[in-house]
Parts: C-alpha cells; structure tokens; sequence
C-alpha cells in the first residue's frame, strides 16, 4: 500500500479533487507519525497496532565480506495485527 493508492481510495470515497485526496492522505500519515513520535504507539481499532521499539547496539557481520561491523542503538516500529484483520485475510 502506497501514499497514492490511499489518496485514490480517499478520492473515490469522497468524490473529490485527486489534490486534495492527497493532500488528506498525507495529513493522515503525519498525524499517525506525530502519535508514533509523542506516544511511542498507535492503534487502528479492527486494524492494528503500530508499535516503537528500540533497538541495543550489537555487532553484525558484513555479508559481502564477512567483515564484523558495529551497528549503532535505533528505533523501528513493529506492527501487530489485530485478530479481526487476521481472520479477514
């Protein structure tokens, strides 16, 4: 799933301008981003939750050479589907 096939699902909903589905798909991706930022977590009820979670930092092997590397502490988010999205697919 892509940006664009979201503003296309917004446009199509709303019977709106391509722009401003755009516009609202984007609006939706930064407010789900700042939630991520400010609360470390983000739920869509019947959908899932998005999760941040932090990473130690620990050596890794370059796979090209073989070569020990070190990899620096970070954050990722993980996500964790709900039981009805599970049963849906």
């Amino acid at each position: 799933m892509s940006k664009a096939f979201l503003a296309q699902v917004i446009q199509e909903s709303l019977e709106t301008t391509g722009v401003a589905a755009n516009r609202a798909a984007a609006d939706v991706i930064d407010a789900i981003v700042k939630e991520l930022k400010k609360e470390g977590g983000f739920t869509l009820p019947s959908f899932g939750t998005f999760t941040v979670k932090k990473t130690k930092a620990r050596k890794a092997l370059n796979p090209r050479t073989g070569e020990p590397v070190k990899v620096k502490a970070s954050k990722t988010v993980r996500f964790k589907a709900s039981p009805s999205l599970k049963t849906a697919v």
